[in-house]
């Protein structure tokens, strides 16, 4: 893994050849089974078994390649830039409601209740937090 936990493209790419391996060869060991007992294989079914295998090697790219990439967060560290609403008014300390559950929060000033908080840092149990900016939303279109 990266500096930032995620792997590498390569690594993810060997991940899904080893998954691939054993269908190959399940799919080589039924082949080999019907050739054995003389059951006629036609070109037209080997060609629709190599599109539904490169089909699926398609679908391992797009789909599951990002996922093996992502990092995960979990814990304490997830909640960081996460948004959440101030429960009791914040004076420099007072209590936010993040996913429906209420934390310890300490802010520079002060926030009023029903106020959207950005989560900036955790310090044991108490929320590091600050008021969420707003996003200025305008019709026209930035200059180049």
């Amino acid at each position: 893994m990266n500096k930032k936990g995620r792997i590498s493209i390569l690594k993810a790419w060997l991940i899904i050849a080893a998954s691939l391996i054993d269908d190959v060869l399940i799919l080589a060991f039924i082949f080999l089974g019907l050739w054995l007992f003389h059951v006629e294989i036609t070109w037209p079914l080997i060609l629709i078994v190599v599109l539904v295998m490169v089909a699926f090697v398609f679908i391992m790219h797009k789909a599951v390649i990002p996922a093996i990439q992502r990092r995960v967060v979990v814990g304490t560290e997830a909640m960081i830039g996460k948004t959440g609403e101030v429960a009791e008014l914040l004076n420099p300390t007072g209590t936010v409601k993040y996913k429906g559950e209420y934390w310890q929060a300490r802010t520079k000033g002060v926030i009023d209740k029903g106020e959207e908080v950005e989560v900036v840092g955790i310090n044991g149990l108490i929320l590091e937090v600050r008021k969420k900016k707003r996003e200025r939303r305008t019709g026209l279109s930035s200059p180049l």
